[in-house]
């Protein structure tokens, strides 16, 4: 049997939960949101103790959009506070910070503006790759790939598995070698929908903000005893 690696180098999550959870501890279901971000600094850690290069958390769909409105600004109100608050600790430790998705409408143009900021003070640090999916679904990733590779006119016979992957989003990045997703759901969801072609699934009843270490380790421990042949 091929065993895998002790620990997989780039690790995706789909955040899933934090409404059920909120409503399971009779709270509001915007706070559930709001302790979910908070749950995503702290498996930030958990990752980079481990030695996992990158992790990409899936926080806003393309599809998140049709939600209420007071749920999408207060979301939007989440990232714009996460990414202006809390950039002076990711750099203390060390981590990269990169938003993958659509800039433009509707996204609020403030909030592009502090992504770049973000990217920007964050670009040298080297612990870990925290990539943010924010109005990101993969089918809209490979329109605009594929919309980049016509107006850089890439003759058809010239396009390949190398040329799409340099124009999604996510280039230059690793393809995620292990999926998680929280709260007993079993599907991708749009998320990273060329990459995740090879990545190990687990699917875990927990709802996101009551994810732990422990349950963390649990899954790379598995991780690490599933046979991953890639095609061969």
């Amino acid at each position: 049997m091929t065993v895998s690696a002790r620990n997989p180098e780039s690790v995706g999550f789909i955040i899933d939960g934090n409404r059920r959870w909120a409503r399971a501890h009779g709270l509001p279901p915007l706070e559930g949101h709001r302790r979910g971000y908070e749950k995503v600094k702290e498996v930030a850690r958990w990752c980079k103790k481990r030695e996992i290069r990158c992790m990409t958390v899936y926080a806003f769909s393309t599809e998140n959009w049709k939600r209420q409105l007071d749920e999408v600004n207060y979301l939007m109100d989440l990232n714009r506070l996460v990414l202006s608050r809390d950039v002076p600790e990711l750099l203390r430790e060390g981590v990269r910070v990169r938003i993958i998705g659509g800039r433009t409408d509707p996204l609020p143009q403030d909030l592009a503006a502090l992504m770049e900021s973000a990217e920007a003070q964050t670009s040298h640090a080297s612990e870990l790759l925290l990539q943010i999916a924010i109005n990101y679904g993969g089918r809209a990733d490979l329109v605009q790939a594929i919309q980049g590779i016509i107006r850089a006119g890439i003759p058809a016979d010239q396009v390949d598995e190398a040329v799409i992957t340099r124009h999604l989003w996510t280039a230059g990045t690793p393809d995620p070698d292990l999926i998680i997703r929280t709260s007993g759901e079993q599907r991708l969801s749009g998320f990273l929908t060329w990459e995740s072609v090879y990545s190990e699934l687990y699917f875990s009843k927990t709802f996101w903000p009551d994810f732990s270490e422990a349950e963390l380790e649990t899954i790379l421990h598995e991780y690490a005893h599933r046979e991953r042949r890639i095609g061969k």
